[in-house]
């Protein structure tokens, strides 16, 4: 073959070197906050005079910061479980409906995805303003919605694209009703698309600072807000050891999702 990697001789190792330099540039700022957060100094300063984890243990003695993670933790799955349920209606709709304008529909749905963040945030804050809900938990959570549910749509329809819908039709003809097919046939041969549909969307609740900042109240702050705020009045090592808690949160939950990928396909 033409682009046949092993044919491609010294090339390769161009295109290895390459790859290796993406990566590290990718990783850098990650692994950079990481040591930042086990530095000594009171500052956000590198190299430190030495290690120590004693803004791991200011940020767990603080009940403000930890009141934080409580917010974000019971935003993130209320959205979580709305969006995945939300998506699954929604691709089911955009892959077996039979109806104009269904890539309209589905384009409509992936608008968020597309658009500058912060033109979303203000969009909402002012609908959220006039619904009276801006502020609340609600409000969090309506807000997250729009930005976790075009990745519900995209890892679901992806699933139900590749399903052979004759399998489902086989135990309707067989005597289940369509909802008991639904359950027993269709939702388990999709589930790795409805797995990486919740964690998707818990990621992009968790980590959404954009929208939140524009939602939160002065007595209801999600963890990334927190962060932001925390780092605008000090530039303090515990917002390093709070983001790299989010990071590993994060990096826990895309090793779920990848083990989970890993046991569908052997």
């Amino acid at each position: 073959m033409l682009l046949d990697f092993d044919r491609l001789g010294a090339l390769r190792w161009v295109l290895v070197g390459i790859g290796v330099v993406i990566a590290v540039y990718l990783i850098l700022p990650i692994v950079f906050i990481v040591l930042l957060s086990f530095g000594s100094s009171r500052w956000l300063a590198f190299p430190p005079p030495y290690w120590t984890v004693r803004w791991y243990q200011e940020f767990f003695a603080d009940d403000q910061w930890l009141t934080s993670i409580f917010v974000s933790l019971r935003v993130a799955v209320v959205v979580t479980v709305l969006s995945t349920l939300l998506g699954l209606m929604a691709a089911l709709g955009i892959v077996r409906g039979q109806f104009p304008g269904r890539s309209l529909v589905r384009a409509f749905l992936l608008t968020p995805m597309v658009l500058p963040v912060v033109v979303l945030a203000v969009g909402l804050y002012a609908l959220t303003l006039r619904a009276g809900i801006n502020g609340t938990f609600l409000g969090l959570v309506a807000a997250h919605m729009v930005i976790a549910l075009p990745f519900s749509v995209i890892a679901i329809s992806n699933s139900l694209v590749s399903f052979d819908k004759s399998i489902e039709d086989a135990a309707v003809l067989c005597g289940a009703s369509p909802l008991w097919a639904m359950w027993k046939v269709t939702l388990p041969a999709i589930r790795s698309g409805v797995a990486a549909a919740a964690i998707f969307s818990f990621l992009a609740s968790w980590d959404e600072v954009v929208l939140a900042i524009f939602m939160s109240s002065p007595r209801l702050q999600t963890f990334p807000v927190r962060i932001w705020t925390t780092l605008q009045q000090d530039l303090t090592p515990v917002a390093a050891a709070a983001s790299s808690l989010i990071i590993g949160l994060t990096t826990v939950l895309l090793l779920v999702g990848f083990l989970f990928a890993l046991r569908r396909r052997l």
